[in-house]
């Protein structure tokens, strides 16, 4: 599995999940492959990053869109940074991929929209699934809203993993949001929601 991944096609599918179940129906989401291609040349030039001109959408891309582009009427570059399988690249090189993705933002005419997307504290697939921590959430996202890179990498997996769970290590994708914005944040919307298994919040960086 890759460390860090970039989508390069010009349409994906999903979701993975039952459609049923999940509430979304299967469908073709339109990409961009050209403008990816830009994109992950550019990101080379500060970080290694592989590409998939294939890509299967799970709930963690599908959910947010449903809600941002129901229509999905707008190209779309999925980015994965690996939470799941062991080795993982450590915090600080999240937010370093962050940087790299602005860097390479800047560097073309269109104007792109960042979402990250990735829990924080939940146990998925363990027997304690349905538990939330949500007093190292508030804490996690109080050192995000303030920028502060030196705590908000300062964790290391074993900590995330025995005070969050292995869920948490999503917070990679949150790292690499605040690497590309540069600004302080602001958490409009969190909730534990055990039914979920995990907190749901809805958070947003001002670009520096």
């Amino acid at each position: 599995m890759p460390a860090y991944s970039i989508g390069m096609a010009d349409s994906y599918e999903g979701p993975i999940e039952d459609s049923d179940w999940l509430g979304i129906p299967r469908t073709q989401v339109p990409g961009d492959a050209e403008l990816s291609r830009r994109i992950i040349e550019l990101t080379l030039e500060r970080t290694d990053v592989s590409y998939g001109e294939e890509w299967k959408f799970d709930h963690g891309i599908m959910v947010p869109l449903h809600h941002v582009t129901p229509d999905y009427d707008l190209p779309v570059i999925p980015a994965n940074i690996n939470c799941q399988a062991p080795p993982f690249s450590p915090l600080h090189r999240a937010y370093q991929f962050g940087q790299a993705l602005r860097r390479a933002f800047d560097g073309v005419p269109e104007r792109i929209a960042l979402l990250g997307t990735g829990g924080t504290s939940h146990w998925p697939c363990t027997p304690d699934s349905g538990k939330i921590n949500a007093e190292w959430d508030q804490e996690f996202l109080s050192r995000w809203a303030k920028h502060d890179v030196a705590q908000m990498t300062g964790y290391s997996d074993a900590e995330i993993i025995g005070d969050a769970g292995g869920g948490a290590l999503e917070i990679r994708t949150s790292i690499a949001v605040a690497g590309a914005a540069g600004g302080s944040g602001e958490v409009c919307f969190y909730k534990p929601i055990p039914q979920f298994a995990c907190g749901c919040l809805i958070a947003s960086m001002a670009i520096y």
